[in-house]
């Protein structure tokens, strides 16, 4: 018994050993601060700093799925540099950035790295994920593999059928309002958000929806906004059973080669086999920043539609309120009245889009906390103000 023991420790220790030795220099140079456990929310900060640039490397983590970069690369060309009104290097510092670009009409104004991340490196999303997943959502309509977001979650998703879901549209998971009982407190180890990623599928289920089957309702569907990464996993889930492709190759096939990200992206995958929708890609940077130049271009590719007409301007304005003055959530997009919108990710990732001033803001980060607005969330809310004075600044001296 402890021969064979023995001898499973040492076949992992060299398929460790072989996965270091083929990653990355920037990669390699980490991975020898791994975590002992696939609990996220608990890492330490040395070991997120590790693992954030490397969590598709590690089969301690998860598998994933590769989302194809086929096309040439959208050009990203320099421009003259912002004069802003903050000093980026503290700025950097106190986010912890691993990375930070900015592109303002077409053109790289700004773009800088750090702790040991580079331009080839590939960070990982979070709950950015949440608004590449609602996109597809948006083409899986176009293409006609969904009728309409008012179509009811069971219709797509028959293990459902019989819970608390049975009578959740579409547009209730996209905007979050179902109505069914949740917790994403990220620092409660007996919350929904941090259980649900050790369920033990029923067999025969995806994990996502098993967990989320047995969920009790707390108020009727469209009354009520709980942030709940659950249901963006469900909406995975409903466009994988639609379209009867993977995320990862409906996205590459899509928006990720059509539009010309210039690097491959991966997208980690749950227990069961499908890609963590509410989460978990990991890609450069740039083309975090590209995803953003999609969107604000209105979802086209050399003119050619991608999503329905009017999806954009719906899934990036206010359709529920959250609390917050001047803010709202759109279809899995955070919404500013001013007419900007971001995906956001725990630990700070971003993708800030203000359509008025043609400007994209994409920063990778490892925050000391998943989440805490009135520090680092409104820190960086006061950097976006920045950035944006500093493009009126600029546009009124021309």
């Amino acid at each position: 018994m402890w021969k064979w023991v023995g001898g499973l420790t040492a076949i992992m220790l060299l398929a460790l050993v072989l996965v270091i030795l083929s990653a990355p220099r920037d990669v390699r140079n980490v991975l020898v601060n791994l975590p002992t456990d696939r609990d996220v929310l608990f890492w330490s900060v040395p070991q997120r700093d590790a693992l954030f640039r490397a969590m598709d490397w590690v089969p301690l983590i998860a598998q994933t799925h590769v989302i194809e970069a086929t096309g040439q690369a959208f050009p990203l060309p320099p421009g003259d540099r912002l004069s802003i009104a903050m000093d980026l290097d503290r700025y950097m510092l106190e986010q912890r950035t691993a990375a930070l670009i900015i592109v303002q009409d077409g053109k790289v104004r700004f773009e800088s790295y750090a702790l040991g991340f580079n331009a080839e490196g590939r960070w990982t999303s979070f709950s950015v994920a949440k608004s590449l997943t609602s996109t597809l959502v948006g083409a899986a309509i176009q293409d006609g593999f969904i009728h309409s977001i008012d179509d009811r979650v069971s219709d797509y998703i028959p293990d459902l059928q019989g819970s608390a879901y049975d009578d959740v549209s579409i547009r209730q998971l996209l905007t979050m309002t179902s109505g069914v009982r949740w917790n994403e407190d990220y620092e409660d180890k007996q919350s929904d958000v941090a259980r649900f990623n050790e369920h033990k599928a029923e067999p025969g289920i995806d994990v996502t929806v098993s967990y989320m089957r047995q969920l009790p309702r707390e108020a009727p569907a469209g009354t009520e906004w709980v942030y709940n990464t659950g249901e963006t996993n469900l909406i995975g889930v409903l466009v994988s059973a639609a379209t009867g492709k993977t995320l990862a190759d409906y996205l590459s096939e899509k928006i990720w080669g059509p539009f010309g990200m210039q690097q491959d992206a991966t997208w980690l995958l749950g227990p069961t086999g499908h890609e963590i929708s509410g989460c978990c890609i990991q890609a450069a940077t740039r083309d975090f920043a590209r995803f953003g130049l999609f969107i604000m271009g209105g979802g086209k590719v050399q003119g050619r539609m991608i999503l329905p007409q009017g999806w954009i301007a719906a899934a990036t304005t206010r359709q529920v309120g959250i609390g917050y003055p001047g803010k709202g959530y759109g279809y899995q997009w955070w919404t500013y009245d001013d007419g900007s919108y971001a995906a956001q990710g725990i630990f700070g990732q971003g993708i800030f889009v203000d359509p008025q001033r043609k400007l994209v803001i994409a920063s990778n980060s490892n925050w000391p906390r998943a989440t805490d607005y009135a520090i680092w969330g409104e820190q960086r809310d006061a950097f976006y103000r920045a950035v944006q004075a500093a493009v009126d600044t600029a546009g009124a001296a021309h």
